[in-house]
């Protein structure tokens, strides 16, 4: 754990002292489980579903916020036996799919979700011209039901690939009145108007929280990152951390905290529960 400044230390006395109030919004890839190639082999850190525990008994909350189907959040990390097991000390554990546009929880096991966006099926069925345009034909195209992601983590030239793809997938998800939204190796397509930072705004105010504890990796994180940093503004005790990347510094830069990837994160969430015990 290697804190940015001073002032991240006092962050994260103040979310100690406050941790009964503060809620724990966390990402999934990269965050609770390590990037792999292949995305379905993506699984939770077999620690976190105690440290989870553990830690759902100090806080106001805890919530999984991920762009992934909340169906494969679900299996992936099994979210419903740690759903279990926080229920089990009187706490509950909230998911949020494809940037908060599904919503689970420990106490109501529905899946709520609304239509797919008008648009994602003709991008679909166009998205093969444009990535042979861009000689990624071989790319991995991952249907999310309300999202389509471009995965060019597999290729040899992965790297380019992306950067190749950038323009032309922009391009057609505007045609198609949908926004990209750029990740490690990941160009996801979706629709417009949800984000994570609007999943932040949500929890503070449905569980009339006193702060808020954020941990991500990505690009995909950086609303969630803006959404506590208004809450800071507010007077509110907060701490933000980034699963280390050096692939993508932007987190690095607002972070309070820097840990290295998931097993960093399990450490950080222990020693907090440890500290607010």
């Amino acid at each position: 754990m290697e804190f940015t400044s001073s002032e991240g230390e006092q962050r994260y006395a103040e979310v100690v002292a406050r941790a009964a109030d503060v809620v724990v919004g966390l990402d999934f890839d990269g965050t609770l489980a390590p990037i792999v190639d292949d995305p379905d082999a993506a699984h939770i850190h077999p620690d976190a579903g105690g440290v989870l525990t553990d830690l759902a008994a100090a806080v106001r909350a805890v919530a999984v916020i991920t762009g992934r189907p909340a169906r494969q959040a679900l299996a992936l990390g099994g979210l419903d036996e740690v759903g279990n097991a926080i229920g089990d000390v009187g706490r509950e554990l909230y998911l949020f799919g494809q940037y908060g546009n599904e919503r689970w929880s420990s106490t109501n096991r529905r899946i709520v979700t609304p239509r797919p966006p008008a648009g994602l099926a003709t991008f679909e069925r166009d998205l093969p011209r444009v990535l042979r345009g861009a000689d990624a034909a071989e790319a991995y195209v991952e249907d999310k039901g309300l999202a389509v992601a471009v995965h060019t983590r597999r290729l040899d030239d992965a790297d380019g690939a992306f950067d190749r793809l950038v323009k032309p997938i922009t391009e057609l998800a505007e045609q198609h009145g949908l926004s990209v939204e750029p990740g490690r190796q990941v160009l996801e397509v979706r629709s417009h108007g949800m984000h994570k930072g609007l999943v932040v705004d949500w929890l503070m105010e449905h569980l009339e929280a006193g702060g808020f504890l954020f941990a991500g990796d990505d690009l995909g994180d950086v609303e969630a990152f803006e959404a506590v940093l208004d809450l800071r503004r507010r007077g509110l005790p907060t701490l933000l951390v980034c699963s280390a990347s050096r692939e993508e510094p932007t987190l690095r830069d607002l972070a309070d905290v820097v840990v290295d990837g998931p097993a960093g994160v399990l450490d950080l969430l222990r020693t907090l529960t440890t500290d607010a015990s």
